[in-house]
């Protein structure tokens, strides 16, 4: 498989894995959500679930911008 068939599936794998983790986040932050609505405070851990999912997510994004600067560099050659 040539590089850029590799970075192309693995940018498809890593914007996968950002849509599932910030559909993840999406389901913590709707307890947020409820919680304030209900003027209660958040259950620990799903604010550790949010912290977490954000830390992944951010992550993931930063692979992906590495991802896709590698293979901009590649399609310039």
């Amino acid at each position: 498989m040539s590089k850029k068939s590799e970075l192309e599936k693995k940018i498809r794998e890593s914007e996968a894995e950002l849509d599932m983790l910030e559909q993840k986040r999406l389901r913590s932050m709707s307890e947020f959500i409820v919680a304030l609505v209900n003027h209660e405070t958040p259950a620990p851990e799903d604010v550790e679930y949010f912290k977490t999912f954000s830390g992944l997510i951010d992550l993931e994004r930063e692979n992906l911008r590495m991802l896709n600067n590698e293979l901009e560099k590649l399609s310039k050659k």
